[in-house]
């Protein structure tokens, strides 16, 4: 696999732009006094399907070979990935199967067969369904769709951040979520082809430490379970192209716990008026660990996605209520 380039992302944005709008980027008061640096805040929970990786699967999907689209294409998923390649499929008239864990985000799911592709639910997580998908692909001649290891993808996710240092050249930090590190990857590559003295700083779950060990090590490290209620970042195995990229140009990877997730979701709900998912909250739950050395930085937050069930948001609306 080659690692794609800042020109491939800029190549990517003629793409992105010609079905995506810009999502808001916005600098929130309230956030910042709160947490005593200047928060600007990307909304891409506000995309078509929820979630920013829909910018990676237009730019993908968009560029198939025309037996590809004729074979169709295949992929695992927890959801916003699948969300992606389905959105992108049905834009594009590609038919998509979608393989993801049973008990996955029923939202999510039912989102997935309503943008038109076919889902099925195989393993106990993300990297079993991935196994499934991967054999289906083999044994029936889909185009596998990786949810890490491609550089289309992670190209067409560097636009969001091609966005996001157009409105604050001067940022100081990017805080990114990482579950496969697509988006954190990217942000690497454009932040670093733009101003190599952008932090950027990657937020994990301490329940699925995959790619945090891996980097910290130097070596590939999986783990035998994932324990968070973040499926974005809910992945036992890291990916090749991803760490590669990682280990090379990111300043530092942060584990953050359930409970942080959970305060960075009500939060975002009180100071922002937006809904993010778990995933979503990482980059706000990482830089409120932080906030110690962030006082008087340009600090970039995203709100990767806003796929929330409502039972999950009551339950925590729930749980903050009974701790006053």
């Amino acid at each position: 696999m080659i690692e794609p380039t800042f020109a491939d992302v800029l190549s990517a944005r003629r793409i992105v732009s010609k079905y995506l709008r810009p999502t808001p980027f916005l600098k929130c008061g309230p956030l910042s006094r709160q947490l005593g640096f200047e928060a600007f805040v990307k909304c891409e929970n506000l995309q078509p399907i929820g979630a920013f990786k829909v910018r990676g699967g237009i730019n993908l999907i968009s560029r198939l070979s025309a037996d590809e689209k004729r074979c169709g294409v295949i992929t695992a998923s927890t959801g916003n990935h699948g969300l992606s390649i389905a959105y992108a499929s049905a834009l594009f008239g590609v038919e998509a199967t979608i393989g993801a864990p049973i008990g996955s985000n029923p939202y999510k799911i039912q989102a997935i067969k309503d943008l038109g592709a076919s889902v099925e639910l195989h393993g106990r997580d993300f990297d079993e369904a991935r196994l499934w998908v991967e054999s289906q692909a083999s044994e029936k001649g889909y185009r596998y769709i990786h949810s890490a290891n491609e550089p289309l993808l992670i190209a067409g996710v560097g636009t969001l951040y091609l966005e996001i240092l157009e409105e604050l050249p001067d940022a100081d930090v990017i805080f990114v979520p990482v579950g496969g590190g697509s988006g954190a990857s990217a942000a690497c590559i454009v932040a670093k082809a733009v101003n190599p003295s952008i932090k950027v700083i990657g937020v994990q779950s301490e329940g699925a430490p995959a790619v945090y060990e891996s980097w910290r090590s130097g070596r590939m490290v999986e783990t035998e379970m994932v324990e968070t209620f973040a499926d974005g970042l809910a992945t036992r195995v890291p990916f090749e192209l991803t760490m590669s990229i990682m280990r090379r140009l990111i300043d530092e990877i942060i584990l953050v716990s359930e409970d942080d997730l959970r305060h960075a979701i009500l939060l975002l709900l009180e100071t922002t008026h937006q809904v993010a998912e778990g995933a979503g909250a990482a980059s706000t739950a990482g830089a409120i660990k932080m906030r110690q050395d962030l006082r008087g930085k340009n600090v970039a937050l995203m709100i990767s996605g806003g796929n929330i069930t409502l039972e999950m948001l009551r339950t925590i609306l729930q749980a903050d209520k009974n701790s006053l």
